[in-house]
């Protein structure tokens, strides 16, 4: 097993990346990260070993989402400026990107939660699937595949 430091060295940015999958807000996604491995070395004696460091870190940091969204009775915002668009572009552009964008992650809504969380954990998390199957428990290949039929259902409902 190794050392607290190097796990924390080794997964923050793995673990920070998913929770701003999750919260898309920077300061929450850093808050919910710390407080992650302060759980992890907490109950770091209750692994058991039978599943990746990462994935049972990511399942910490997912409960603590959970908790916060509860304590704070928020509902979780999908939508909003997810990708920068570089300033050179004109107004118009700008707009009509950011449109497109909140167009295709209101369909992304309509998705199945577990093809939603690949889809965003893809897209805007820009994890490969590899980390996403290990996210999720599930095969580098089941999450290749289930972003490729989430992306078939968002072109379908065109």
């Amino acid at each position: 097993m190794q050392n607290m430091e190097q796990i924390y060295e080794t997964y923050f940015k793995t673990v920070y990346k998913y929770l701003f999958c999750l919260t898309h807000n920077n300061d929450i996604s850093e808050e919910l990260t710390q407080e992650t491995f302060y759980h992890a070395v907490q109950k770091i004696h209750t692994f058991k070993g039978n599943c990746k460091i990462s994935v049972w870190l990511c399942q910490i940091a997912k409960n603590l989402w959970y908790d916060e969204l509860r304590k704070n009775k928020k509902v979780q915002s999908f939508e909003g400026n997810l990708m920068e668009i570089p300033a050179k572009e004109e107004t118009e552009e700008i707009v009509i990107a950011n449109q497109t964008k909140l167009e295709i992650y209101k369909k992304m809504q309509s998705l199945d939660e577990q093809t939603r969380e690949v889809m965003y954990l893809r897209i805007t998390g820009e994890l490969s699937f590899k980390e996403i199957g290990d996210i999720l428990e599930k095969t580098e290949n089941w999450a290749r595949v289930t972003f490729y039929r989430g992306k078939q259902k968002i072109k379908e409902s065109d």
